[in-house]
């Protein structure tokens, strides 16, 4: 990830230099902060998620978690199964919030 910050001096076009440099050797180039990078991690993920195995199933999406997750995540998470699942929850099995359920 590299940072860059609004009063930097560095023009917009070094960026693009240093990724192509990074290209050979980088799975991802993000411009911006560590959290950037994570949220972008998180997004290609879930977009890249077999979501097969939750149709026509209802889906509890967890909340708590040992690491953090950004908010977007949940976001993308939800969107991604709505086409898809039967209903969709969050937080824990006894103690859920329903989100969506299908006609």
């Amino acid at each position: 990830a590299l940072n860059c910050s609004s009063d930097a001096i560095v023009p917009g076009w070094a960026f693009m230099l240093i990724s192509t440099k990074l290209q050979p050797y980088a799975k991802k180039v993000v411009l911006g902060s560590l959290e950037d990078l994570e949220t972008t991690l998180f997004q290609s993920i879930i977009e890249d998620l077999d979501i097969s195995d939750f149709k026509d199933k209802p889906v509890i999406i967890k909340g708590c978690s040992n690491k953090p997750v950004p908010p977007n995540a949940y976001l993308w998470a939800t969107i991604k199964l709505q086409p898809v699942a039967k209903s969709i929850m969050y937080g824990e099995a006894c103690s859920s919030v329903p989100l969506f359920k299908r006609k």
